[in-house]
Order: C-alpha cells, then structure tokens, then sequence
C-alpha cells in the first residue's frame, strides 16, 4: 500500500499577469523543490474564485518558454491561448491545453473574451512537465484536449475518472507525451471510492479540487491540499467524503540535472545562457 508522506494546505496567494490569483505548491517553502515531484517542476493552483465582468482584457501577456510542457487543466471559467508558432485556442470547463515549449515559444493567455465580459466563477491549475535533455530543443506543439476527447473510466453510481495522459484500468489518454506521465480527474459521489496503481518509484501526489477524501481510510485530505505520496508500495484508494474532484498525477522521474531561471528550464548554466540570446534574437517568434 502506498501511504501519504505529507499534505500540504495552500500558501497565500499571489498574483499571474493581471488576474490569475494562484496557490504555488511546486516549487515552494513546503520543501517540494523540482527534483521532489519530478517530472512535474511546477503546480500553480488558482483556486475557485469569482470573477467580475469587465470590458478590460485580463491575463497573462506574451513571454517566453523553453525545455518544458505546460498543461492548462480547466475546471471552470474560460481561458483562450496564443503562441508565436501558431498554436492557440480556447478552454472551457472540463478541457486542458498541453502545449510544448521545448526549444522555445513566446506565449500568452487571457479569459476568454465573452467569459471576460460575463465574469463567473474561475477554477484552474497549471502544471509545468519537465522535458529530458533529448527532446529540449524539439519543435514546440500545441494540444486541445476537449473533454468529450479525454479517456473516461466510468464509475458505479455517476462518478467517473477522466484521463487526461497515461491510463486508468486500460483507459488511455488523449495527451501524447515524452516520458511516461499519468494525469486524470477522479470525479466521485459522496462515499465512492477509486483504487490506483503506479510503479513505486514514479512520483505521485494528488489535489482536491472540491470536495475532501479519505485516502487508504487513514488520513483526509481537503479541499485545496495537495497530497504528496512516499515511494515506496503501489496502490492506494481514496474514498470521497463529499462529492469532490480529485486531480491524480504520477510520473516517471528524468532524474536529470536541472537549470531553471524563470522561464527557461535546461539541464546546465550554459544552456541558460543560450535561451537568452536566442530569446532576445527573436528565435522564439514572434507574438503581440
């Protein structure tokens, strides 16, 4: 059985571009450098907030990436994209964006226009996948994945588990990845539980989105906690204590050096020091 090596309750918030409000868990003051929950080197967490309509565009404006993927998961609310090689669109609740910086984009993101003008409620995280040195300088690419795309594994009773990359009992996800990466939202009806497996040394954690659970029937987790798990043993099972959406990820660990200043992630100094010239020299495209 795998157990739980610690929960983490959310630090304040702070703000992304001019709007996005978010909880950092990866990297931050818990501990959970880079190296912890390889591959994922970055978890921002924008928790369910209220948004007010306004006529204003809000976002993130244009700015660079390179030696890594992002992967946008939406809950609710409306975010469209844009990058300088062309990839782009918009999500909407349910549906995630998996774009690949690799060797380098230039990218923004902003409410969607008609949800900028409504307002509503905005739930959303934000993962960064590191990328292993080989595929670094690879061509970036874009990934839509709609929700009536993803890999469902229905439950008893309506709940469901929603894959988004990897697979769940035979289920595979819509997302094409470079290392081995499990990532799905298990939607469960109060008391409903799901099991999981995952090879003991992939790292593993889990956020509650809504709701709280009880994982393994030992220790609850709730609602904007992000669960870190040991590696040590395989399976675990959660139980749902309320009706709640829990995202479930697990990755096979690079186990590479990593060079990281802002938005470049490498593997040494001197590749950090090309992203910046080949950044100021316009090599990431161009973008508004």
């Amino acid at each position: 059985m795998r157990k739980i090596e610690s929960v983490y309750a959310p630090h304040e918030t702070h703000w992304v571009g001019n709007e996005f409000r978010v909880h950092n868990f990866i990297p931050s003051g818990f501990g959970l450098d880079m190296k912890r929950i390889d591959p994922f080197i970055l978890l921002d967490y924008n928790a369910k907030m209220s948004v007010s309509p306004s006529d204003t565009a809000r976002g993130v404006g244009a700015h660079p990436y390179r030696g890594f993927e992002t992967v946008t998961i939406a809950y609710e609310g409306k975010v469209e994209h844009h990058d300088s090689f062309g990839g782009g669109g918009v999500i909407g609740t349910g549906d995630v964006q998996w774009m690949s910086a690799a060797s380098g984009v230039l990218h923004k993101e902003f409410y969607e226009s008609g949800f900028n003008k409504t307002g509503g409620d905005f739930c959303m995280v934000q993962l960064w996948v590191n990328l292993a040195s080989e595929f670094k300088m690879s061509e970036p690419k874009y990934q839509a994945i709609t929700n009536d795309k993803m890999g469902v594994y229905d439950l008893s009773d309506g709940g469901r588990i929603e894959v988004i990359a990897g697979e769940y009992k035979g289920v595979k996800g819509a997302a094409r990845t470079y290392s081995p990466v499990h990532l799905m939202n298990a939607k469960l009806k109060s008391d409903q539980s799901a099991k999981f497996s995952f090879k003991e040394h992939f790292n593993t954690a889990l956020l509650v989105v809504k709701g709280a659970v009880i994982v393994n029937e030992n220790e609850s987790v709730s609602q904007d906690n992000l669960a870190l798990f040991e590696n040590k043993g395989k399976d675990f099972n959660i139980r749902a204590l309320e009706d709640s959406v829990v995202l479930v990820m697990s990755g096979e660990p690079l186990n590479e050096p990593i060079a990281q200043y802002g938005p470049f992630v490498m593997n040494t100094k001197e590749e950090l020091t090309q992203a910046f010239i080949d950044f100021e020299s316009g090599k990431f495209g161009h973008l508004e």
